[in-house]
């Protein structure tokens, strides 16, 4: 008699969360232009660099403050509907900026489309996929998907800059907006809303799910989850931490780093391809992060992660140079762990305070991130243009980021999750 084994099966949600990581890569591509697209825009239109980082900042703001309402989206239409839209969107606005010739159109399709696009695009829909599709590892997960960003960054940054440099911007942005439209089939195929569709539970759950609600209102739920969690001291704190977050990260550093270091005397292609190392070590730095957030006090990491920033912005002013030392490329490997090592644990904090509404208080304290670096973007922009350098802007981020760690660490331990806004 021949016995024979089955071998078991891959849960579903692994799959989903495979298509949620490269819908996330796609929009990140475009995310990774605006680096290394600025010394290109100003020396083609003379457009100033603040003019340039005014676009930044309303991309940024609105990558944002959309985040919260496409959560409330992907509960009313489904997460797959609205992630090829956003793709669609994204595609429209890279596609569109071939054919600016003025810093308003500039604005339009680098700050509003892809803004709106990649932030339905954004960490809510990776905190959805997690809340929804998994109990067991969602701290992994949530790293997992954080990290297509980096990703993202470091597949196309290096692109974008040759791109840039060898074809023309053009030809660079018309590449992130094929990018961005070859991943809808695979969101239309392979994502699902929720575990219910299929008649499973959630990974690390037997049972079968219930159906969730279709909520109408999507606005009414979003602006009613603010007004609760709003309420709380909890939120308040993991906003400004996540400010200073975005300040420090998307705002600063991925849109000032590449024009700081040629500053310096540092090839453009040099210091794009530094930034992308960056997402290589964001990548093991974030799912780190994750396997820590299931075993270890996320308001500890939090604190944790904001001082080591910190010290590491406060130090590099002195790091830059014409060529890339030992200490550059230090600072290139602790930054890049550390770049958005903070989702995984502010995820896990939304979650437990807040119930099921977690997703969606999450999207609004991501809000707050893309506020600090809209403003970042555009205050180094303005420092550059006064002071002729960015040392300024490096050091105040150094002290924003050790008040992020203060108000990180300063956050209550909650007893039960809150039930936010569920009405």
């Amino acid at each position: 008699m021949q016995l024979t084994t089955s071998r078991p099966k891959v849960h579903r949600a692994w799959i989903i969360a495979g298509a949620a990581f490269f819908a996330l890569l796609a929009a990140a591509g475009f995310r990774a232009a605006p680096g290394v697209l600025i010394d290109p825009l100003h020396e083609e239109f003379g457009w100033s660099r603040a003019t340039i980082a005014s676009a930044v900042s309303v991309n940024l703001v609105l990558y944002g403050l959309f985040s919260p309402f496409a959560a409330a989206l992907m509960e009313r239409f489904g997460m797959r509907r609205v992630a090829a839209t956003a793709l669609f969107v994204v595609a429209i606005g890279a596609g569109g900026t071939v054919f600016m010739t003025a810093s308003w159109q500039l604005i339009l399709c680098w700050g509003v489309l892809v803004g709106v696009g990649t932030g339905s695009m954004a960490m809510s829909f990776a905190a959805t996929v997690a809340a929804r599709w998994f109990v067991r590892s969602r701290g992994t997960v949530t790293g997992i998907l954080t990290a297509a960003g980096a990703t993202g960054q470091l597949i196309f940054l290096p692109i974008v800059a040759k791109l840039a440099i060898s074809e023309g911007w053009r030809t660079a942005s018309l590449v992130i907006a094929i990018a961005a439209l070859a991943v809808v089939p695979v969101v239309l195929l392979a994502i699902r809303d929720h575990p219910s569709e299929l008649g499973i539970g959630p990974y690390g759950v037997d049972e079968p799910a219930e159906a969730p609600e279709r909520r109408t209102g999507t606005a009414k739920r979003a602006l009613t989850v603010l007004v609760s969690a709003a309420r709380t001291r909890t939120f308040w704190l993991l906003a400004i931490g996540f400010a200073i977050c975005g300040a420090t990260t998307n705002g600063l550093v991925s849109t000032h780093f590449v024009p700081a270091a040629h500053d310096h005397g540092m090839p453009q292609t040099t210091a794009a391809g530094l930034l992308a190392l960056v997402g290589i070590f964001d990548v093991v730095g974030t799912i780190a992060s994750g396997w820590l957030t299931d075993r270890v006090d996320p308001r500890i990491l939090l604190g944790v992660y904001y001082a080591l920033r910190g010290i590491s912005l406060a130090l590099l002013p002195q790091l830059l140079s014409d060529s890339v030392e030992m200490s550059t490329w230090a600072f290139i490997v602790f930054y890049g762990l550390d770049w958005v090592a903070t989702v995984p644990p502010t995820v896990a904090l939304c979650v437990r305070q807040f119930g099921e509404a977690g997703p969606i208080v999450f999207g609004w304290v991501f809000a707050s991130h893309q506020l600090g670096a809209a403003i970042a973007a555009f205050g180094a922009g303005v420092i550059r243009d006064h002071f002729g350098d960015y040392a300024v802007a490096w050091y105040i981020a150094a002290g924003l980021a050790i008040l992020g760690s203060a108000a990180s660490i300063s956050i209550r331990k909650p007893n039960t999750s809150v039930a936010v806004g569920v009405s």
